[in-house]
């Protein structure tokens, strides 16, 4: 008879790769929610900026590739390991009940951080040659 592992241990752990809500890829290449709440091209270190911020318990995997993934660029590598359940196998956190609603909730957050939003104002100090001449 099998001995059935706790959820505690890191093996029983769900596992996200960025292909799982990147915008870009399809179904079949391997994207796990609707391409309305998908993000475009999410990386390892945003998807765990959010995992860390919800106090999940996670692992960085960074060396290992989705194998529907034809993109080996080393920006895209990587996969996230991330305890869902307690070992009496309620959820760790009421917010996020199945893998599903953690990819949709990394999916949402993505977008917010401070390393994806754009300057807002095109006035600054830009470099761009259009400031106030010096005096003399």
């Amino acid at each position: 008879m099998a001995t059935v592992k706790p959820h505690s241990d890191e093996s029983r752990w769900i596992t996200i790769y960025p292909v799982y809500i990147n915008k870009k890829k399809t179904k079949f290449e391997g994207r796990k929610i609707p391409v309305t709440k998908a993000v475009e091209n999410p990386t390892l270190q945003e998807i765990t900026d959010i995992l860390n911020h919800e106090g999940l318990k996670i692992k960085q995997e960074p060396m290992k590739l989705h194998p529907r993934d034809q993109n080996r660029e080393p920006g895209f590598h990587g996969r996230i390991r991330v305890q869902l359940k307690n070992d009496d196998g309620t959820p760790v956190k009421a917010n996020f009940p199945t893998r599903t609603s953690l990819l949709e909730h990394v999916a949402t957050f993505i977008p917010k951080l401070k390393s994806r939003q754009q300057p807002t104002s095109s006035a600054g100090p830009s470099g761009g040659g259009g400031g106030k001449k010096k005096r003399r």
